[in-house]
């Protein structure tokens, strides 16, 4: 689709004009500069024409190797990558040399450039200030009252190109991987590894990343796309709004994913917020794969180190633990097949003959036990979900079934099918008589 990207100076109210068009929450809106880093991405449509918005950091003047200069060079590449762009401008505050610096930008690009003079909400605000630009007709919008918002759409579409026709990927063939752990254990490294681009920033400061970015990557065929978080802090950590929201977002991400790749630093301990992590990861059932960065570093301790994140990381003894570098590139190939491995586990069905078969052989094997003289019976089952798969045990007393030869069925389940990187839910219900007169 056709890419629209929002820019200006910090705090003219991108973010909130982003979440205005998109019809959604998705950007960090907050009373000060500086909150927007990353590009975030967004599909949206207007009068049947579909397109992707792009929010952006802010463009100023500051010293290139800062964390501003790093946000602007991410705004400059939005840019490059844009059809239309629209240039977000604080209509109460007036023309400012700090827009002359984001203009001269936005000049040499050659491109379709719309003027958005926003806070309309204001009586005071009007285009006439901003015909200066000599980019055609100011739009005056309100992005926190949704004034205007339609004759901005308008000029939009009529500046973007012409529809291509090429039929790409569906919904239903992407998988969806969030990136997931503690602030600066390397995730936007290693999205910029799988990438193969600068596509987040990347600094030793911790929390650079606040908003979910998606990356769509095509590898060997298969779409992923892949949301960078912000790390998850401890809960006591979690001091300001800002920072609750980012933490939100990162759930949100985990969440709406199909795997998510835990990431965990091999040159230091496995943390309780890292156990936390994990517990997030297995309370949402999602599929999983957990990364020891810089176990180049150690080398000769990565096995026990596995060992231990295994038996650490109890919530997910399902997710295969894999030893790379982000920096190097070390094991890097080894990530691709573990998430299709686990996708494919987390999207299996098995057939209802299959399925009761094996728990036949598994009943025959290890019979239920009693209680209090009372023996359980397994009647049938059946899968009736999947994403992750889910199985229904049909019972004469769920209250019979013992936790350990649940576990046991699991375990039988895991071993005919695999699920490798998935978890797998098992419920059990009383069969009713309609059930009984239907037939097993």
């Amino acid at each position: 689709m056709a890419i629209v990207a929002l820019v200006g100076r910090p705090n003219v109210g991108k973010s909130a004009l982003f979440n205005r068009i998109t019809e959604s929450h998705r950007a960090i809106v907050e009373d000060f500069p500086g909150v927007t880093r990353d590009r975030l991405y967004e599909d949206t449509d207007w009068n049947g024409r579909e397109f992707t918005v792009v929010d952006t950091g802010g463009i100023w003047a500051g010293e290139d190797e800062t964390l501003l200069g790093m946000t602007k060079r991410q705004t400059e590449i939005a840019m490059a990558e844009a059809d239309v762009l629209v240039f977000v401008v604080d209509g109460l505050g007036g023309p400012t040399a700090a827009d002359q610096i984001v203009l001269d930008r936005l000049r040499r690009t050659k491109k379709p450039v719309i003027v958005a003079v926003n806070k309309a909400e204001s009586p005071k605000v009007t285009a006439a200030d901003f015909y200066e630009y000599g980019l055609g007709e100011p739009i005056v919008v309100s992005a926190i009252h949704g004034q205007g918002i339609g004759d901005l759409l308008d000029a939009i579409v009529e500046n973007l190109p012409p529809e291509n026709e090429e039929n790409g990927f569906e919904e239903s063939d992407e998988i969806r991987i969030a990136l997931a752990g503690r602030p600066n254990v390397g995730k936007s490294s290693l999205l910029n590894r799988l990438a193969g681009a600068e596509r987040t920033l990347v600094t030793p400061i911790a929390g650079t990343t606040r908003d979910v970015v998606d990356t769509v990557i095509e590898q060997d065929g298969q779409r992923y796309v892949i949301l960078d978080t912000a790390g998850l802090r401890r809960p006591n950590k979690i001091t300001e709004t800002l920072e609750e929201k980012t933490v939100q977002r990162t759930l949100d991400a985990i969440r709406n994913a199909d795997v998510v790749l835990l990431l965990i630093a091999s040159d230091d301990q496995i943390t309780a917020q890292d156990q936390r992590i994990a517990g997030q990861i297995d309370k949402a059932r999602k599929g999983c794969v957990v990364l020891l960065n810089k176990s180049d570093l150690v080398k000769g301790t990565t096995v026990p180190f596995q060992q231990k994140a295994k038996e650490e990381l109890k919530f997910l003894d399902y997710a295969k633990i894999l030893p790379v570098s982000v920096l190097t590139g070390w094991r890097m190939d080894t990530i691709w097949p573990a998430v299709t491995e686990s996708y494919r586990s987390f999207s299996a069905r098995i057939t209802t003959h299959q399925l009761n078969q094996l728990v036949q052989e598994a009943v025959h094997l290890n019979p239920p036990p009693t209680d209090k003289g009372k023996a359980l019976k397994i009647y049938y089952a059946t899968q009736v979900a999947t994403k992750p798969p889910y199985f229904v045990f049909f019972v004469n007393d769920p209250e019979l079934v013992h936790f350990s030869y649940a576990r046991y069925l699991e375990n039988r389940l895991r071993e005919k099918y695999g699920f490798q990187g998935s978890p797998i839910r098992l419920s059990f219900r009383e069969r009713t008589r309609k059930e009984t007169s239907g037939g097993e």
